[in-house]
């Protein structure tokens, strides 16, 4: 059944409802169109196209002030979206970035399409590109989650003409998961990014509330038509690989030079059927893996680093519960599963012996399940290891979901028997803007009963003008996730939090005022007062995409045990009282230099802190940029005084969408290390790759210049087969 107003009889492409419904019909293909982004086939005079774009920013519900034309054309192979993108001042235009999937591409003139192919409308395919032709693709779950790790095999190609710029994309059914009923339906938005007047316009009404996720919100969007992708076919992807390296570490227990190795493995996907997909890994390898970005951590909680490794990214926001994406750890809810605890010991890489898994849709349940082996490391203690999970949803009201996860470690961490986790939880959306949010789970362990279960209870609504949170969470003092991330232990948490939009049309330089207010209260296990923080924030955007901001927190903290802050440096056991004054200028990326520069200062503990922060983009050429980043932070104590220091820089050059030549230099003075990480990716066809990747550390506690650590050079080749 169609959401929306009934399909267009041809040679009509289009129809629209009073209610704002749009209903597409895709126009069948008898030649594939010749992707060069000239737009000068024929069948572009021959089919009428799609226009009448809707402003999000800055004057939500008004027409786009610069024209968009849309075609959607298919065959027997692929869907095909192009688009003529009209700009009254070209030479304007932003574009600046070729990385594939990087955030700075919606900071870009941009044009992108979403595909709900289940038309369930909360889960979709997004694919977007600038001007320069970048390649971002990702996958959308629940409306709130993009998952821009996810990679498939889709071609694209732009081109500029006097008048504005034009984007032809082709997308093989093949990439795309979907029902395979006779007579397909599927959801569809189309978004328009006019960056150098920071308008951003779609299809489709998509509320200003909705911000940068309103292409995500499938809800809002229309329908598509008469496309017919072909039904049940085999569907296998092989991808094996090989590699070789040479590694010097000094650091380990037994120092090796110059040491010579290579392996060789592979990766298995198979269509289940065209909702589900199966993936199996042997002998995985992860040495493309950029580093990590290093962090200085003046908390007394553990520090979280994200995934990277591609076997765990694709489909990770299945495995998302109540919310908190498997992908990010930014409050103090429990991650229930955090793939970062399978391979990986204590900046260890412990071997992937082979892996399964099964993840899709399968009528109103999307499903997750994975099972996989590590090998043993004997001489530090590593015993061969056994992981599973299984995640389930099913979808209820309109854009709500129940669901259940459970997950398993054999043998658990340093005990013997197994470590397990059960959690059930829902996922409510009502009206445009609330969201209400619950979970429980437990977890049992080998020699440890009770107080082991975590539940939170949150409620959101998120309007344009107004904004409320409150929010209530516990975590028991045995609650244990082997295979998870838990940030923060043994505590009751209650958060409020109150927000003011307004958009005073008078002020013609401004576009929207924010004052938001709130509270942070967390109680221990035993009922004792553990952390408050009150909090006053003002924020102003500007038009030209500026943004300015300022706050101000009061903070209280107890400590229960003495706290070393840095070597030497130990904060005793008590309750501190202490206030923080912050501001933040924010710099539009339609700007050559770019980024954020963000002051901090007043008590901090029994003393005082000051911190420095700038982020930045420099662009060299539209293929060449800097990316600096610069964190100081100066500690005044009457128990010792200290300076952190962090330095940052990403050199990125593209030689095209699909080559890719990197530098990540880092600099911790709390960690007394430099390190460098040199990449090269050349993805020499869809999905197929060769890499070239340089690491090294450094310590710098050495006298002159710093002494390695360890070193080393590895090559690897991929090759993708679809059949």
């Amino acid at each position: 059944m169609i959401d929306g107003p009934e399909p267009p009889a041809a040679p009509a492409v289009v129809t629209r409802d009073t209610r704002g419904g749009v209903t597409l019909r895709s126009t069948y293909l008898v030649e594939p169109i010749v992707l060069d982004g000239q737009l000068t086939e024929s069948v572009y005079e021959e089919t009428p196209s799609i226009s009448g774009f809707i402003q999000q920013e800055p004057r939500e519900g008004e027409p786009a002030t610069e024209q968009t034309e849309v075609w959607v054309f298919h065959d027997a192979t692929n869907i095909y979206v192009v688009a003529r993108c009209w700009d009254s001042q070209p030479h304007r235009m932003v574009a600046n970035e070729l990385r594939r999937d990087n955030t700075n591409i919606d900071n870009n003139e941009n044009f992108a399409v979403i595909f709900d192919t289940f038309y369930d409308r909360r889960n979709g395919f997004l694919f977007h590109t600038n001007p320069l032709g970048a390649i971002a693709d990702g996958q959308v779950t629940d409306e709130g989650n993009l998952n821009t790790d996810w990679n498939t095999v889709w071609f694209v190609k732009t081109g500029l003409w006097s008048d504005g710029w034009a984007v032809e994309m082709a997308i093989p059914f093949k990439s795309l998961r979907y029902q395979g009923a006779e007579n397909e339906i599927w959801g569809v938005n189309f978004r328009r990014i006019v960056q150098w007047k920071n308008e951003w316009s779609y299809l489709t009404l998509v509320p200003a509330a909705y911000g940068w996720q309103g292409i995500q919100k499938l809800s809002t969007g229309g329908t598509l038509v008469g496309h017919a992708p072909p039904g049940q076919a085999l569907n296998l992807e092989l991808k094996p690989y090989a590699t070789a390296g040479l590694r010097t570490d000094l650091a380990a227990d037994v120092p090796y030079t110059n040491d010579v190795d290579g392996d060789v493995g592979f990766d298995l996907k198979y269509g289940l059927t065209r909702g589900l997909t199966a993936d199996f890994t042997y002998n995985t390898d992860f040495a493309q893996v950029e580093a990590d970005e290093q962090q200085v951590n003046l908390t007394r909680f553990g520090l979280f680093f994200p995934e990277k490794r591609d076997f765990f990214l694709e489909g990770k926001d299945i495995f998302g519960f109540a919310g908190v994406s498997a992908s990010r750890g930014g409050d103090n809810a429990p991650v229930m599963f955090f793939s970062r605890q399978i391979g990986l010991d204590n900046d260890l890489v412990v071997p992937t012996n082979a892996g399964g898994r099964v993840t899709g849709r399968t009528g109103n349940y999307t499903l997750g399940a994975l099972a996989i082996q590590t090998d043993g490391l004997q001489d530090v203690g590593v015993p061969t290891t056994n992981f599973g999970v299984f995640r389930l949803k099913r979808d209820v009201l309109r854009r709500s979901n129940i669901g259940a996860i459970g997950t398993y470690r054999s043998p658990a961490t340093d005990i013997d028997g197994a470590n397990k986790l059960v959690g059930l939880d829902g996922n409510f959306a009502f009206y445009e803007n609330v969201d209400i949010t619950t979970y429980y789970a437990r977890t049992v362990t080998p020699e440890t009963t009770g107080r082991d279960s975590t539940y939170r209870g949150r409620f959101q609504y998120g309007g344009d003008r107004y904004g409320l949170e409150l929010d209530r969470l516990v975590v028991e003092e045995n609650f244990n996730p082997e295979i998870g991330f838990v940030r923060r232990e043994d505590f009751e948490q209650s958060l409020a939090k109150a927000r003011f939009s307004p958009r005073p049309r008078s002020i013609e330089a401004i576009r929207k005022f924010t004052f938001e207010t709130g509270v942070d209260y967390i109680e221990n296990g035993v009922g004792l007062l553990e952390s408050r923080q009150v909090e006053l924030q003002f924020q102003t955007e500007l038009e030209v995409g500026d943004q300015f901001n300022v706050a101000y927190r009061r903070n209280y903290e107890f400590l229960e045990e003495d706290f070393e802050i840095t070597d030497g440096v130990i904060i005793p056991i008590g309750g501190y009282d202490f206030e923080r004054f912050s501001g933040e200028y924010q710099f539009g990326s339609q700007r050559k230099m770019s980024g954020q520069v963000r002051a901090e200062t007043g008590s901090f503990y029994s003393g005082d802190m000051t911190e420095l922060q700038v982020d930045g983009r420099a662009e060299i050429t539209p293929r060449f940029s800097i990316e600096p980043r610069v964190a100081i932070n100066w500690v005044d104590l009457p128990e010792g005084s200290f300076t952190t220091e962090l330095f940052r820089a990403r050199l990125n050059y593209m030689i095209s969408p699909r080559i890719f030549l990197g530098a990540l230099l880092q600099y911790n003075s709390e960690a007394n290390l430099t390190t460098a990480n040199v990449r090269f990716r050349w993805e020499y066809q869809p999905g197929s790759d060769f890499f070239v990747v340089y690491s090294d550390g450094r310590d710098t506690l050495s006298t002159g210049f710093p002494e390695l650590q360890d070193r080393s050079l590895v090559i690897k080749f991929t090759r993708l087969f679809r059949f």
